[in-house]
């Protein structure tokens, strides 16, 4: 009986055996049939790996070759927690190393649903090396750059910035995007079961992206920003905008912004500070506008400088009634002391003898309402409104720089028009690309030479006996037009205001065309006060940095 009850513990005991022993076979059979290529995909992966090598990114450099955005040195930490042996000790050593918190990476390392994490992106190497020699099972290294602006907050605006991909998010860091990036490379290693590198099987070299220069001259620039600022802090203003352009080729050697920011903390700075002004926001000029129609009408020969008009203390222009700046009785002014003294009777006069369809096809010409195709993102074309939709008052209010917006690039390019003897040269920031060249394009004729001529004596006449007497610099002759523009809300004036001054020095021969803006001064309003001394001080620096001859020797004693 006990022998029978034992022989049949043993049938069974083996009918289970022999039971498991199917279902392991079956189960091997279905693993190896159903799903081989999934763990086969696992098991590769557990040991083999594709790293990226990111490509160096190509510098970004001023005229004279300063590095205005460069590519560090540095070292990203990843690691595959399945392979980390001991989270916490891994965690308190790479703190350690990287001076990092253990406690907020023990909870990463030793998370194991994840085959890859980042320990730290762009480490300093020196101490990711120190971190290297620890031999943590499951930690990998690959050489990365950091992007670095040098000069700091020094051409923020124009350079824009990169991100911690190192891929262009903003300014000419995003227009050239492709240009200085390069092509990255790949290596493929085989691993040991604890994550270490052992044999690379396949492997692609990376292409350093290409170097660009540009027209910027990092010391105009640096004083460009430092004058605007100052005058922005001095009147309490909104905000303020300084351009430098070589009136001979349209070059770009200062685009200075305030409120401004420090490209290497771009991610702390707000979207207002981060805004490039000069390129992107359009405002009413006022009477620096004055330069169209009178340019205009002295080039259909309608008038000469010294043509004569009996002027009242306001004029009638349909439903409108316009008035000068400044009181005064009915003058008799020719067209030069118009612009000398500002007149907006005597400019409004004078674009109604042009008429409003030759006036509308002046400011066309010189270039407003459309972008100046400037090498730069995100350009404004400003607000000009098209012939057909004209009022009978458009013609008092567009000549003298109300109901018309422009940007500050647009206004300093119409005025070096008038400094390269009527040829307008488009705006350029990009020299070179590479070792190769950037060809300016051709420039177009707007005004005749005698007509750019005798504009330039009328505008030394405003610095000399007008409203921009506050802009002469000694030793050099200085021809500009000064501009206080009262600004609109919600189709209303209100008591805000915009101060400007657009210059050219020296007069003689001009080299430079420069624009000062402040928007919304507070105390004094005036283009003559506020941004002419601004244009002044950026501009003798130019001079004196550049060593332009004196072309005015006689004035440095006398002049203010």
């Amino acid at each position: 009986m006990r022998e029978r009850r034992a022989n049949h513990r043993i049938r069974l005991l083996l009918l289970s055996f022999g039971l498991l022993f199917i279902v392991a076979i079956a189960r091997a059979t279905y693993v190896q049939a159903a799903q081989h290529d999934r763990f086969a995909k696992m098991a590769t992966t557990q040991h083999r790996e594709t790293i990226e090598i990111p490509a160096a990114r190509g510098t970004i450099y001023d005229r004279t070759g300063e590095p205005l955005a460069i590519g560090e040195q540095a070292t990203t930490v990843y690691a595959n927690p399945r392979n980390i042996v001991d989270a916490q000790r891994a965690a308190v050593v790479t703190g350690k190393a990287l001076g990092m918190s253990a406690d907020k990476l023990y909870p990463v390392l030793k998370d194991r649903s994840k085959g890859f994490v980042y320990v730290a992106r762009k480490a300093d190497p020196l101490k990711a090396n120190a971190l290297a020699e620890q031999e943590i099972p499951g930690f990998a290294f690959y050489p990365e750059e950091l992007r670095t602006y040098p000069q700091g907050g020094v051409a923020s605006h124009v350079l824009g910035f990169a991100g911690t991909d190192n891929r262009g998010l903003d300014g000419l860091e995003r227009s050239l995007d492709k240009t200085l990036a390069g092509r990255p490379g790949f290596e493929t290693i085989v691993k040991d079961p604890f994550g270490r590198a052992i044999d690379v099987l396949t492997s692609r070299p990376e292409r350093a992206g290409k170097n660009v220069t540009l027209t910027i001259d990092h010391q105009i620039q640096a004083n460009a920003e430092q004058v605007v600022a100052q005058k922005v802090k001095e009147y309490n203003a909104r905000g303020g905008t300084a351009i430098v352009m070589d009136t001979r080729t349209g070059a770009i050697l200062a685009m200075a912004n305030y409120p401004t920011f420090n490209a290497n903390n771009f991610s702390t700075a707000s979207p207002d500070a981060r805004r490039n002004r000069a390129v992107t926001d359009a405002y009413e000029p006022g009477s620096t506008f004055k330069i169209v129609a009178v340019a205009g009408a002295l080039e259909d020969n309608v008038v000469s400088p010294t043509t004569r008009f009996t002027l009242a203390p306001t004029i009638q222009v349909a439903d409108r009634v316009i008035r000068e700046a400044h009181t005064r009785g009915t003058e008799v002014m020719t067209v030069k002391e118009i612009l000398s003294q500002s007149s907006n009777v005597g400019t409004i006069t004078i674009a109604q003898k042009l008429g409003q369809g030759e006036l509308a096809s002046w400011i066309d010409r010189f270039g407003f309402g459309k972008p100046t195709g400037i090498d730069y993102p995100g350009e404004s074309s400003g607000l000009v409104l098209p012939l057909d939709e004209w009022s009978g008052s458009t013609i008092g209010n567009v000549p003298i720089g109300q109901g018309i917006a422009v940007t500050p690039l647009q206004m300093v390019s119409a005025y070096a028009t008038i400094g390269s003897r009527g040829i307008r040269h488009t705006p350029r920031l990009i020299e070179k690309i590479g070792t190769k060249r950037v060809t300016p394009k051709r420039g177009t004729r707007v005004v005749s030479r005698h007509t750019a001529d005798r504009m330039m004596a009328m505008f030394r006449d405003v610095v000399v006996e007008g409203t921009g007497a506050e802009a002469a610099i000694p030793g050099y002759t200085v021809a500009g037009k000064t501009g206080t523009a009262q600004k609109a809300e919600n189709g209303r004036y209100v008591r805000k205001y915009v101060a400007s001054f657009v210059g050219l020095v020296p007069a003689k021969q001009p080299r430079f065309a420069i624009l000062v803006m402040v928007d919304e001064p507070k105390g004094n309003i005036y283009g003559g006060v506020v941004a002419a001394p601004a244009f002044r001080d950026i501009a003798r620096f130019n001079l004196q940095y550049l060593e332009v001859p004196p072309d005015a020797p006689e004035t440095r004693v006398t002049a203010p």
